[in-house]
């Protein structure tokens, strides 16, 4: 697997604008919408690195990214995007949406104002088949009844033969929701984050 360096992909388009501070609006974000916001901290950088190890970022032209809040996955993912590949980020927060849009400028990024559930028809809208990698800390064991799995299936009919979702948890629950559709599990623990967190890979099957 081959990544590209921040310093190839950093120095593009992208630059900060002046926004609120991050940590303010993750909590504010927290506060007002619980049980959609997994914890009440950002993710460590040592689990956003484990968690994106596995990426083929050489091969990668679509990224889509389930809830980014204040970005804390957002920046390192474009950090190793390809010059010619797209990010897409969905949030039913349109806070978190606005936030994204003042403070980060990058001709890579769409931001997206939605459901996850909906990924299939965002992907059509902006001209995409498929996506090659989906990552979400969407809470699944909080979601209402119905939409956990919901979102599971629609971005297993959304990834390409042989793409992955990303999935960081807090609850061993997700497993029995995402898993019934996708071919392969790989799971594990970051005991390094706070709270410490579990990291699951549900793969695809590449056809041949």
């Amino acid at each position: 697997m081959t990544g590209f360096p921040a310093e190839r992909t950093a120095d593009r388009s992208r630059r900060v604008r002046r926004a609120p501070h991050p940590m303010a609006m993750f909590f504010r974000g927290f506060l007002k919408h619980p049980v959609m916001v997994g914890s009440i901290i950002p993710s460590s950088r040592t689990l956003i690195d484990r968690m994106l190890a596995p990426v083929d970022w050489a091969a990668t032209k679509v990224f889509v990214e389930y809830g980014p809040g204040v970005g804390t996955f957002t920046r390192p993912i474009l950090d190793r995007l390809a010059p010619d590949a797209t990010l897409i980020t969905i949030d039913t927060n349109p806070e978190f949406c606005d936030y994204l849009k003042r403070s980060i400028s990058d001709s890579r990024l769409h931001i997206v104002h939605g459901s996850a559930a909906d990924i299939g028809t965002v992907l059509e809208r902006l001209g995409f088949d498929h996506a090659d990698y989906v990552i979400s800390g969407l809470p699944f064991s909080t979601l209402p009844p119905g939409v956990g799995p919901a979102i599971a299936k629609a971005t297993a009919d959304a990834l390409k033969p042989g793409g992955a979702f990303l999935v960081y948890q807090f609850h061993p629950k997700v497993r029995g929701i995402i898993a019934p559709y996708f071919d392969r599990v790989d799971h594990a623990f970051e005991w390094r984050n706070v709270p410490p967190a579990q990291l699951w890979w549900f793969r695809r099957d590449a056809v041949a």
